[in-house]
């Protein structure tokens, strides 16, 4: 278990202390193919009524994304992804108190014109990969500035042959991507480091990661986990093996626990199958050192987020 180190980050004009306590990012996709939600939340009216429910259940920010990056996926044009997530951003900040906004974006473009609607903080899962720009734009609006590892592209990254050394590749890539964020004048203390769970990984590879968390602590930031609805969480639940050619169980084989078509993690109030391993992964994450976690259901991640803190405050 590892110790957690403190840090102080700026959003919006008020300074956020990490590391105290675990911050929960809830998800809200605006897209009609995501793996997850794709399509619940397209009308901004429900897709703020959603915002609200996360903020009420616990959530600290909520991450807005327009364009989907489930493996497979193409890109679409900064256009359409500003058509989708501009009315939403705008909707929740009509709201009074309305809580902080994350735009998920791998557009300068689309992540300016966010900040410009109300979002105060950028999430790019490419780490400046695919857009430089963005570190351009979290300078001069002086926001905080995710970097995620994603190996290759999400249309292709589960095709493609892994990686033997996922750390090396990780360690390597974030390293890159601080660099990026720097040169461009991005404050050293906005910046948060994202291991990319489920990017162009295989699933021994993502508990790896999970199991070695403190190897991020050598950048010196906060850490950013995001294990919800991930395929490797599903496998693991539902008793498959660490490698897919072991397993023990088909691929494909359903929840016990959840209805066919039903994409929440909870049922009625109660957690489902998939949800226990949600829940599970977060604790994980958090004992490994997160700092932040990125969720789909807020009120289903709180109580394990409560346990985990609670362990790591008495092991100090």
């Amino acid at each position: 278990m590892m110790r957690r180190d403190l840090f102080e980050l700026k959003i919006d004009g008020r300074i956020i202390r990490l590391g105290e306590r675990t911050l929960i990012m809830g998800v809200l996709n605006v897209t009609p193919d995501s793996f997850s939600d794709g399509g619940l939340y397209l009308d901004p009216e429900k897709a703020c009524r959603h915002a609200v429910e996360m903020a009420k259940a616990g959530a600290d920010w909520i991450d807005v994304g327009g364009e989907s990056t489930r493996p497979g996926s193409r890109p679409i044009p900064a256009g359409e992804e500003l058509q989708r997530v501009l009315p939403v951003i705008r909707e929740i900040r009509k709201r009074p108190g309305s809580i902080p906004i994350s735009i998920d974006t791998t557009k300068a473009e689309v992540a300016e014109e966010a900040v410009k609607a109300g979002a105060r903080i950028i999430n790019d899962v490419s780490g400046l990969r695919f857009d430089p720009g963005i570190a351009r734009v979290a300078r001069r609006y002086n926001t905080p500035l995710v970097l995620m590892h994603l190996r290759g592209h999400p249309k292709t990254m589960q095709q493609r042959p892994f990686v033997r050394d996922v750390w090396r590749s990780v360690l390597e890539g974030l390293g890159s991507a601080i660099d990026r964020a720097l040169s461009a004048g991005v404050p050293r203390s906005q910046l948060i480091v994202d291991p990319g769970l489920g990017f162009g990984k295989s699933r021994r590879q993502n508990f790896e990661i999970l199991a070695r968390l403190d190897r991020l602590r050598k950048f010196n930031l906060p850490i950013l986990v995001g294990t919800s609805r991930k395929s490797f969480v599903q496998a693991i639940t539902r008793g498959e093996g660490l490698d897919p050619k072991r397993s023990n169980k088909p691929a494909g084989t359903p929840w016990p626990l959840t209805k066919p078509g039903r994409t929440a993690a909870r049922e009625g109030g109660v957690l489902t199958q998939l949800g226990l391993g949600d829940a599970a992964a977060v604790v994980a994450s958090i004992l490994g050192g997160a700092h932040i976690v990125r969720v789909h259901d807020v009120a289903g991640a709180l109580p394990a987020v409560r346990i985990a803190d609670a362990v790591l405050a008495a092991s100090r």
